[in-house]
């Protein structure tokens, strides 16, 4: 799917334009001028159309004229991982996050697809983290209350109707 933003003008007396590309971003920004005849040099970036994840990707990293072409570099390169990692750490874990110059894979962050608390502590469990459990005590382990000491450390979200379990850092 394509992208789509639009450059809306803080001058009152100019109009617009939609934008797909870097071309015909840098085609449209110079040639922008208001009923006037002055150019008009400040626009604000908004997103139109896309997929749900690089909307969200845009509400977390407002697109601007200084990073909007790193950001749509970013919404076609990278994975819906690296994606999902920056929406994360910068939307909910109030991060900070320069998509021109920062990377993705370099935020420190567990991330547990389609997982809540309680699955977590299960899991945890299973994998041995809280050491060897004979199977005839293992049905009075109280997975809840594990949960909600798990919930110091992680957070539960839903992004795209998917739920995540993640750990910032």
């Amino acid at each position: 799917m394509t992208v789509t933003f639009y450059a809306q003008p803080y001058d009152i007396n100019a109009a617009g334009f939609y934008f797909t590309d870097e071309d015909s971003y840098r085609e449209k920004i110079d040639s922008v001028v208001n009923d006037y005849g002055d150019p008009v040099e400040e626009f604000e970036i908004q997103f139109i159309n896309g997929f749900v994840l690089d909307s969200k990707l845009a509400q977390a990293i407002t697109p601007t004229q200084c990073n909007i072409i790193a950001m749509m570099d970013a919404m076609a390169t990278w994975t819906e991982e690296q994606k999902l990692k920056v929406v994360i750490a910068v939307h909910e874990g109030g991060a900070d996050f320069d998509i021109g110059t920062d990377e993705p894979d370099d935020i420190e962050i567990d991330l547990y697809p389609d997982m809540t608390l309680q699955e977590l502590a299960l899991q945890f469990v299973d994998e041995g983290l809280f050491g060897d459990i004979p199977d005839h005590l293992s049905r009075y382990i109280d997975y809840d209350a594990i949960a909600r000491d798990l919930a110091f450390d992680y957070d539960e979200v839903m992004i795209c109707g998917e739920r995540y379990v993640y750990r910032l850092m």
